[in-house]
């Protein structure tokens, strides 16, 4: 299984040492979870996201985006892949628009419910799915729920319309 590592905070804080220094970093942890590593990080409302198929252990990108993340909120994921080749495109975090996404785990006999997972999504947002995981399948699945509560003209989402779609995709998925 993956790795995740989440923070949340009111204050723009740096991650470097939970990511690279501690006796459980992240960094330590990918020489057993080596099949890539992404780190998301929002500056004023807007993510980036930067991702490798190296392992972060290995890879001198990784130790240079965790000493310069500072941000309120950061999610870094380390990939032992079970679907999907060792590809960037397969990399976690996912990104669509001002969300980001990154799974732990795995839908058992994936490519028996494969068809039937991709029509749970609008055709008009199939395409933006670049990586062959069912992680990235997820979370398209939790976005159309959430586009499905949520006014055209509203882009503001709270706290439970997020657990009420992600109960409805869960669900769905199910």
């Amino acid at each position: 299984m993956c790795r995740l590592f989440g923070f949340r905070s009111i204050i723009k804080s740096q991650v470097h040492s939970s990511l690279v220094g501690a006796d459980d970093s992240l960094m330590t942890l990918s020489s057993d979870h080596p099949d890539g590593w992404g780190v998301a990080y929002y500056v004023e409302g807007a993510p980036h996201v930067m991702k490798s198929e190296s392992a972060a252990i290995n890879d001198h990108l990784f130790r240079r985006v965790s000493g310069v993340v500072a941000s309120e909120t950061v999610i870094a994921h380390l990939r032992k892949a079970t679907l999907g080749t060792v590809n960037i495109a397969n990399t976690h975090p996912f990104q669509f628009g001002k969300w980001v996404f990154a799974h732990n785990g795995n839908i058992d006999e994936f490519t028996k419910f494969k068809p039937a997972l991709l029509n749970l999504i609008p055709p008009q947002m199939q395409r933006y799915i670049l990586g062959d995981t069912d992680s990235e399948i997820l979370f398209f699945i939790l976005l159309s729920e959430l586009k499905k509560l949520l006014p055209a003209s509203d882009s503001t989402v709270n706290s439970k319309q997020l657990v009420d779609a992600t109960r409805s995709a869960v669900k769905r998925v199910k």
